[in-house]
C-alpha cells in the first residue's frame, strides 16, 4: 500500500476565509451589511455595561483580561503563562480563568495536571501545567472566578484567558494581543476577521510577529517574542535536544494551532526543513496521524503533544515555547494592579 505523504493540510473552508479576511476584495464586501448588523449587536451590548444598563460584576481581585478582536489564535496561551509568572515575580499569587474551547463542563471546574483535554480544554491543560497555578474553567467566567477564590482564598489576582467580550466579568486591565495579520481587512464579521472594532479601547496592546517590522504607533504597544526551548522526547521528557541537533535530519512538523506557519518558521529558523502538517486549531487527535509517517523525528508543540494520551512514539519531540514580556509591560500591569480600578 502506497503511504499517503505528509504535508501542509488545513480545512479548505478555514484557509478560504484566512485569505479573503486579509484583503477587501469582492467576497469581502459582500456580507458587510451583515457585518454592519454584528458590530451594531455588539456595540449596543457593549454600551448596555458602559452605562450601568448590564451589571459587571466585581469577584473581589482584580483581573487582568488577555484577549484578541480578531479570530483566530495569536499566541494568547503564552502570554497568559508569561504573565503569571511576571505577577507571581513580583508578589502576587495569580490564578488563571478560562472558558476551555471544546471542555465539556457548564458548571466551575478546576483543572488539574492530570485532567483530560476532552473535559478541560487544551490551553487551561497547558496552562495549568506549565505554571501550577489554579486554573478554572467554565463558559460563565465570573463563576470560574468565584470558584477559584473560594477553592484558593490565597489568590490575589485573576489572569482571565480569552474574555475579552466577557463584559460581565469586571476587569483592571486589558491586554490585547495580535499577530503579524493585526486587523486583517479591517472589516467585522463575517466580512472580516474582527470581534470587535479595532479601535477598541485596551489597556496595553501585544503584537507576536516572527518578522522584524515597526510597531503600530498605538500607544502602550509592545513586541511579544516567542522563544523555542530545547525539545524534549515525549517517550521521556528528562531527555532534550537543542533544535539545531534536527538540522539535516528527515524531520515532519506538525502543528495544530492558531497559526502553525509561526512554528513552522521558528523550525526553519533553527536550521530545519521539515516536512510540514498543518492541523485545525484545537484539533483532537483521536488517532495517530503520524503511524505511517517516514522520518527520524516528528516535531510537535507542547499544545498538540498534551492531547497525545492513548499512544507514544520514540520519534516524537514537544518544541516549548516561551513567551518573553517586556519589563514596561509588566510594570504597567503591576501599577495598573496597585492602584486598582475594575473597569
Amino acid at each position: 500500500m502506497q503511504r499517503r505523504p505528509v504535508s501542509d493540510f488545513k480545512l479548505p473552508i478555514e484557509n478560504f476565509f484566512a485569505c479573503q479576511w486579509r484583503r477587501r476584495g469582492p467576497i469581502a464586501w459582500a456580507p458587510t451589511p451583515f457585518a454592519c448588523i454584528f458590530g451594531a449587536i455588539a456595540a449596543t451590548r457593549h454600551a448596555c455595561f458602559e452605562l450601568g444598563w448590564l451589571k459587571r460584576i466585581d469577584v473581589g481581585v482584580p483581573v487582568v483580561v488577555v484577549g484578541n478582536v480578531t479570530v483566530g489564535g495569536t499566541g494568547k496561551t503564552p502570554t497568559v503563562i508569561a504573565l503569571v509568572e511576571a505577577l507571581r515575580a513580583v508578589g502576587y499569587q495569580p490564578g488563571v480563568v478560562s472558558r476551555g474551547y471544546g471542555a465539556k463542563v457548564k458548571q466551575p471546574t478546576s483543572v488539574t495536571p492530570t485532567s483530560a483535554t476532552t473535559q478541560v480544554g487544551d490551553e487551561p491543560l497547558l496552562i495549568a501545567r506549565r505554571t501550577h497555578a489554579p486554573v478554572f474553567v467554565c463558559p460563565d467566567r465570573v463563576a470560574a472566578a468565584q470558584a477559584l477564590l473560594q477553592a484558593h482564598p490565597n489568590v490575589d489576582v485573576l489572569v482571565s484567558d480569552d474574555g475579552l467580550q466577557h463584559y460581565r466579568l469586571a476587569r483592571a486591565f486589558e491586554l490585547v494581543v495580535f499577530d503579524d495579520r493585526l486587523g486583517g481587512n479591517g472589516f467585522l464579521l463575517p466580512a472580516g476577521p474582527l470581534r470587535e472594532p479595532m479601535s477598541r479601547h485596551r489597556d496595553a496592546t501585544l503584537i507576536n510577529s516572527p518578522y522584524d517590522r515597526a510597531l503600530p504607533p498605538w500607544p502602550d504597544t509592545f513586541a511579544l517574542d516567542l522563544e523555542s526551548g530545547d525539545a524534549w522526547l515525549l517517550d521521556d521528557p528528562s531527555v532534550r535536544r537543542p533544535l539545531e541537533q534536527f538540522a539535516g535530519k528527515n524531520v515532519v512538523a506538525a502543528a495544530g494551532i492558531g497559526s502553525p506557519e509561526r512554528f513552522f518558521a521558528t523550525l526553519r529558523a533553527a536550521g530545519i526543513h521539515p516536512a510540514t502538517r498543518a492541523f485545525p486549531d484545537h484539533y483532537s487527535y483521536r488517532d495517530n496521524p503520524f503511524e505511517t509517517v517516514q522520518a527520524d523525528a516528528i516535531l510537535v508543540t507542547e499544545k498538540d503533544a498534551i492531547k497525545f494520551r492513548a499512544w507514544r512514539g520514540a520519534r516524537i519531540w514537544v518544541v516549548p515555547v516561551q513567551a518573553v514580556l517586556r519589563p514596561c509591560l509588566i510594570a504597567l500591569v503591576v501599577e495598573k494592579l496597585r492602584g486598582r480600578t475594575s473597569a
